[in-house]
């Protein structure tokens, strides 16, 4: 048997390295994963209390079309229930968009340095991929413009970009909705957007009034702490929200996820000390950054990438070595690792072995 050609060669996604398949392999009693960009304060006690109530429903099919929680997210955000569509987690929402805008040979533009599943599920399209280099870690959108043609289909903008953790203002994304033509989709994923501070940020459901040809990411697995339930969603115009429902699977967000979102989205106070917690994780980091005389892009998300001025990979398995997963091995960053935001003794605890892998990995 033969799968399809343009598949042969695709990688298989590699998560962050599970804590206890290091414990074993290294004979360690203590671990720290800072590499998936999780929620290291976990879930809101609403939500558990969700998910233990719906336990008894396990053996009943989940509503395929999330009524109740779409219902109470379009009240959250303002929008009509047909402006919204759930996924098994924001990677879902990225699969359907391409399974139902991009045909072989269309063009597909994304930055060169950017979330792997973009690219993962274009070429599964075999659509055209067009990559544009980031520019100091920041989405170049005038130059992703004018990378655009009549085959142009999507145009992937991640914001705050994951792994660099940069973002694109407001005034940014408006010129280049503006300038872009109707014919293109712009996919904005925006999985890290709760963490945002910076003023100068965009909503992008603010934005869907103006853009009908724009589609906007986001999910309940980062700062809503539900990644092992696997929900996010995606907010656009109900057409091209009715055109990716057409090539949505059936049930492909279970009872519990769904029962656990929408406790979630009552609980606002939990997700403001989250944000809290993390900007100060990121004070913290950066400010041992600067110490320690390494450079780092300046992050939005709850994750800051790093230059460690030596082969990431080498400073991998240091950290791996002392109980710390990161990740690291970009294509084009080959110093740089990135490391989640984690609680402050994990923060510190990351800190401390950091300094000490740095000391004994040559250049």
């Amino acid at each position: 048997m033969q799968p399809k050609a343009n598949i042969v060669h695709l990688p298989v996604y590699q998560p962050g390295k599970p804590v206890e398949d290091v414990k074993r392999e290294l004979g360690l009693s203590e671990v720290i994963k800072m590499a998936s960009n999780e929620n290291p304060y976990g879930f809101s006690e609403s939500a558990k209390s969700a998910i233990i109530e719906e336990l008894s429903n396990t053996h009943i099919y989940p509503d395929g079309a999330s009524v109740q929680l779409t219902a109470k997210l379009a009240d959250k955000l303002g929008v009509a229930t047909n402006a919204i569509i759930f996924g098994s987690g924001s990677s879902d929402i990225i699969l359907m968009a391409a399974r139902a805008f991009l045909a072989p040979g269309d063009e597909t533009i994304m930055a060169d340095e950017t979330f792997s599943q973009y690219k993962h599920n274009a070429e599964i399209e075999n659509a055209r991929i067009i990559e544009v280099p980031l520019k100091q870690g920041k989405h170049d959108l005038p130059a992703m413009l004018a990378k655009v043609t009549s085959a142009t289909k999507i145009v992937w903008i991640c914001n705050p970009n994951n792994p660099t953790g940069t973002i694109v203002s407001n005034e940014e994304l408006l010129a280049f909705m503006d300038a872009v033509p109707d014919h293109v989709l712009v996919i904005l994923d925006e999985a890290y957007g709760e963490y945002v501070k910076d003023p100068a940020y965009s909503d992008g459901v603010r934005l869907l009034g103006s853009y009908r040809n724009l589609l906007v990411l986001r999910t309940f697995s980062k700062i809503y702490g539900l990644a092992s339930f696997r929900i996010g969603y995606g907010v656009g115009h109900p057409d091209v929200v009715r055109f990716i429902n057409q090539v949505r699977e059936p049930f492909n967000t279970t009872r519990a996820a769904q029962a656990a979102a929408r406790a979630s989205l009552s609980d606002d106070a939990f997700v403001a000390s989250c944000s809290q917690a993390n900007y100060e994780g990121i004070q913290y980091l950066t400010a041992q950054f600067q110490r320690l005389g390494l450079a780092y892009f300046e992050s939005h998300g709850n994750f800051v990438m790093v230059d460690v001025r030596r082969p990431s990979g080498e400073v991998f398995t240091g950290l791996l070595r002392r109980g710390v997963i990161i990740r690291a091995n970009w294509t084009h960053y080959p110093t740089y690792i990135r490391v989640s935001v984690g609680t402050p003794e994990q923060n510190e605890a990351f800190v401390a072995a950091l300094e000490q892998v740095l000391q004994e990995v040559t250049v």
